[in-house]
């Protein structure tokens, strides 16, 4: 833990600033209380973060699960009987991780995960784009196209200049300029410049600015533009703040159907980020799957019992945690932390943080997560690697995380059949020889029932007066329906003057009355029955 301290603190503080608005804006989307965001920030940092085996894994409230929170609230008939469902989704995690469910992480193509990660940095951009320039009507870490406010990405972004906020512009323009010049310069020249992130630098120059032009009628910046955390008056309004599941709803259905969708959706942006994060990880740490789903649920039950909103790993904030050097997660942990003490004793310092200068250091987690660089090389691995990566990015930025990513695994299923159905087999041609065409079809190590029409259709094509050899030395599995089809066409071929040769471990033999018996699993036989 302490190894690592001088990497792990500054990293944890630029994650804690970019976790703040988020925990709070998600909030806000999902129609919970405010500081129900925050309580699932700091048990995602100090209870996830200890328990995970993530080392640059961070969790809290997650935008993919606004749109599910807002909607179960009002079905179920308040929040507190919404945080039973918290609760029992955590119990629900918990199974999971003990049945070893986090083995589904592992099943998404890397095409896939690469366009989850450069579609949300496009997102991060888009979304991030008016809070620069001053247009806060949408709350921060919304994702989805169709917004809150009823604007989408893009018109959000046209309607900008109809709204722009100059000292949110001014003070954005200088957060980012400092971001820029910390890390392209200042971090190269000593090592106090790594030490301070750029991002610190340029929250406390926001701070500063907000003291500096309060009052003024042109620079000023409204408290509509701030981050805005709850200011308790007192200790008892501090716990008043916190909220208690309903228990005595734990037998209706509906209640237990948001828990299992709480679950499952949760583990699987879980397994996701963990994918992901783990990609991006410089030092190429494995996080163990299912000891996170146990992670995940031990932290959603706690959070749902004090009040918190359901809670993943988020690649958001993991992604920035990877950016700013962590190493272990002691920055998650600490990160956590930070939530906690400040709102209890600086939320007015909190306060007078500009959105437009946190909205600059989103724009560069975004930038880093969505190279240009990044789209020139997957074009360059073909089609195969291309179609699955722009299809989930496109799916991302036009609808939202899930579905992107559903809409990417399902373009690269479509492109494994399709490469599937062209590499069952491998035809060699040579010429004619006493009258006939000698082909020789190679079956590959595995042909299923999906290469059945490939097969077929060679096959049919073949002409008459042919000369058939069908190797299958090599073939480790013959699906019955392939058999199937390598039967009937024997028949056929008898009609259309077709001789063949098959070549299999038991041997080889012309023109087989059957093709059953000849692919097995047996030790290939010494005799030939030619």
């Amino acid at each position: 833990m302490f190894k690592t301290i001088k990497n792990d603190l500054p990293a944890s503080i630029v994650v804690f600033f970019v976790a703040l608005p988020l925990c709070l804006g998600i909030a806000l989307a999902s129609g919970a209380p405010l500081f129900s965001g925050v309580i699932a920030g700091i048990i995602g940092g100090i209870v996830v973060g200890g328990l995970s085996g993530s080392k640059v894994g961070v969790s809290g409230p997650a935008a993919g699960l606004a749109a599910i929170v807002l909607t179960a609230i009002g079905t179920l008939g308040g929040y507190e009987n919404f945080l039973v469902a918290v609760v029992l989704g955590g119990v629900i995690q918990l199974l999971f991780g003990v049945l070893k469910a986090g083995v589904i992480g592992y099943y998404f193509p890397s095409s896939v995960i690469k366009g989850m990660l450069t579609g949300i940095g496009i997102i991060i951009i888009l979304k991030q784009i008016p809070h620069f320039f001053g247009y806060d009507i949408e709350p921060e870490g919304a994702d989805s196209f169709i917004e809150v406010s009823g604007e989408n990405t893009f018109s959000a972004i046209l309607h900008i200049f109809d709204n722009i906020t100059l000292g949110s512009v001014l003070i954005g323009i200088i957060g980012l300029a400092i971001i820029l010049f910390w890390d392209k310069v200042l971090s190269k020249k000593a090592k106090f410049f790594q030490i301070i992130q750029g991002p610190l630098v340029a929250v406390v120059a926001g701070i500063i600015y907000f003291m500096l032009t309060s009052g003024n009628d042109t620079l000023a910046i409204l408290p509509k533009h701030l981050v805005s955390v709850p200011i308790p008056e007192d200790a008892v309004s501090f716990l008043n703040q916190f909220s208690f599941p309903n228990f005595s709803v734990i037998t209706n259905t509906e209640v237990w159907v948001v828990a299992f969708t709480i679950a499952l959706v949760g583990s699987l942006e879980t397994l996701l980020s963990v994918e992901a994060a783990d990609r991006i990880d410089p030092h190429k740490n494995v996080t163990p799957t299912n000891r996170e789903l146990l992670a995940q649920g031990t932290g959603n039950i706690i959070s749902g019992l004090i009040g918190g909103l359901p809670i993943t790993q988020v690649i958001v904030r993991s992604s920035a945690n990877i950016q700013s050097g962590a190493r272990s997660k002691t920055s998650a942990i600490l990160h956590g932390f930070f939530l906690l003490i400040s709102v209890v004793l600086i939320p007015k310092l909190l306060n007078m943080i500009p959105l437009s200068v946190l909205a600059a250091v989103l724009l560069i987690v975004g930038y880093k997560l969505a190279k240009p660089s990044l789209f020139k090389q997957m074009y360059n691995l073909g089609w195969k690697q291309s179609v699955p990566f722009f299809s989930t990015i496109l799916g991302i930025v036009f609808t939202d995380l899930l579905v992107g990513i559903g809409l990417g695994l399902a373009v690269g299923i479509v492109v494994i059949l399709l490469k599937s159905y062209q590499n069952s087999h491998f035809l060699h041609i040579e010429d004619k020889s006493n009258g006939k065409h000698k082909i020789k079809m190679t079956l590959a190590e595995e042909v299923t029932f999906f290469n059945k029409g490939a097969i077929l259709k060679e096959l049919d094509s073949l002409p008459r007066d042919t000369y058939l050899e069908i190797d299958i030395l090599k073939t480790r599995y013959l699906d019955n329906d392939i058999i199937e089809i390598l039967e009937d066409f024997a028949f056929k071929a008898k009609e259309r003057n077709i001789d063949i040769k098959l070549v299999s471990k038991r041997g080889i033999v012309e023109n087989p009355p059957s093709f059953i018996g000849f692919f097995d699993e047996r030790p290939k036989s010494k005799i030939s029955l030619s």
